[in-house]
């Protein structure tokens, strides 16, 4: 069959293959005909319509039959997908057994053949996400046990803070991926619902054995029935929608951090490395965070897209005109974003180049002030809080201004010397023994990983 000029350029940065497979136009055809076929099983279940006639109609229910190219026209003239479809179903059931076209789509109306074919769609788009997410926990708490010892400059507000270690920075990383495998989880039994209402949402053609079709097609379909039609109650999709804007935002957070630990003037951890992969047009000697770039790019396109599933929530009575249009291609592209980005992020956990040696010269760069609060902490044991802060600040000061080390001031100075000996001041001055319960928060992080994998 004749296909519809795609427009894929970028997709093999953005979008995952399996994703975009499904919401591609035979993805969404066919799902809409797994619909249709399983309406025709579910009502000769019921008695509504002879057993003969599902053969034919399920003959008929395979999207390789169809043109799309034909279809994308008619939709434009049509209003919805459904319509032209329905109509070129029928005709092909006609072709073969023209006493089984009179059975299809009885009872049903367009939104339900889109929106139960959509919840198909994402019931599979949910398992692709969902299995990713596993991935890159498991990846993700590989490499915070790895680094869990392995300290770094916390950094706050874009500056050197107080030591911390890679592995509870990877841990922060996990403990997002995780809170996102619940929500997935929670949300999964109210998104995962039939759609069939027929005209108004009454199921009125259907008469006596409306429910008990619903039932049967819900069965069908392996969707939950919901306690009424959702035509115009859109919550559901929205839920999904946003629990995916906060895995793009929380993936975005890990792709900034990495592309920040990356730039030059840090150079602590890179993407991994690979033929062609992070060069310039000009420069040789770039090696550019590209995998980053998707993970910032997809949280940054992902709320606009999320607005307009919002946006699009308060639909008019029981059918809406233009709110649900917009919805169409808005969902799906939030899920292939959220895919390509998972996809890169995957690639970078897995690989992380880590440059141990540069985070610990890194560490010393402000020469020893990153410790200023622990020698603070301590020293206010004995001398007062407002006391020991003055003094350290001093301190700091002149460790700044004569450019030495905080070290060497503090061993100069009198004040600290009588309540600090020179072993306790090389503790204290040293990262390692400055890292309170960064340990902790990766076995905290680690454990709850599992506990939702096991």
């Amino acid at each position: 069959m004749n296909q519809r000029p795609n427009n894929q350029l970028f997709d093999a940065y953005f979008t995952a293959r399996d994703m975009r497979e499904v919401f591609c136009d035979q993805g969404r055809v066919q799902a809409m005909l797994d619909f249709e076929a399983a309406l025709a099983r579910a009502e000769a279940r019921v008695g509504l319509i002879p057993q003969t006639a599902v053969a034919a109609i399920e003959a008929a229910c395979q999207a390789g039959h169809y043109d799309f190219a034909a279809l994308g026209e008619a939709i434009a003239t049509a209003g919805n997908s459904a319509i032209p479809l329905v109509k070129a179903l029928g005709k092909q059931i006609a072709a073969n057994d023209a006493e089984a076209e009179r059975y299809v789509h009885l009872g049903a109306t367009s939104q339900d053949v889109m929106d139960s074919g959509l919840v198909l769609q994402l019931r599979r788009a949910m398992e692709l996400i969902e299995n990713d997410l596993a991935r890159l926990g498991e990846t993700l708490a590989t490499q915070a046990w790895r680094y869990v010892a392995t300290p770094l400059a916390g950094r706050t507000w874009l500056q050197h803070a107080t030591p911390v270690t890679l592995g509870m920075k990877i841990a922060g990383w996990l403990g997002a991926v995780t809170r996102s495998r619940q929500r997935l989880r929670e949300l999964k039994p109210r998104l995962l619902v039939l759609q069939f209402g027929g005209a108004s949402g009454t199921l009125a053609a259907l008469g006596d054995q409306a429910l008990p079709i619903a039932t049967a097609l819900a069965e069908e379909l392996q969707l939950a029935l919901p306690e009424q039609p959702w035509h115009t109650q859109r919550d559901r999709l929205v839920e999904f929608g946003a629990v995916l804007g906060l895995i793009a935002g929380s993936l975005g957070k890990f792709g900034r951090d990495i592309s920040l630990l990356m730039q030059t003037e840090a150079a602590e951890v890179f993407e991994p490395a690979a033929p062609g992969k992070g060069g310039s047009s000009t420069m040789p000697h770039k090696r550019n965070p590209v995998g980053a770039a998707v993970l910032i790019g997809a949280a940054t396109r992902v709320p606009g897209l999320l607005s307009t599933l919002f946006s699009a929530m308060p639909q008019e009575h029981e059918r809406s005109l233009g709110l649900w249009h917009a919805e169409w291609e808005t969902l799906p592209e939030i899920c292939c974003l959220v895919s390509g980005s998972l996809q890169q992020a995957l690639l970078l956990a897995d690989g992380l180049e880590v440059d141990a040696v540069r985070m610990a010269r890194n560490l010393d760069l402000t020469q020893g002030l990153v410790l200023a609060e622990a020698v603070s902490i301590v020293l206010a044991q004995r001398v007062g809080r407002d006391s020991a802060h003055h003094l350290l600040e001093h301190c700091c000061k002149r460790a700044v201004a004569e450019q030495r080390h905080l070290r060497e001031v503090l061993g100069d100075e009198p004040q600290v010397t009588a309540q600090l000996s020179e072993a306790e001041l090389d503790r204290l001055l040293d990262p390692a023994h400055y890292l309170g319960q960064a340990h902790t928060w990766v076995e905290r992080a680690v454990a709850e990983h599992f506990a939702l994998t096991a």
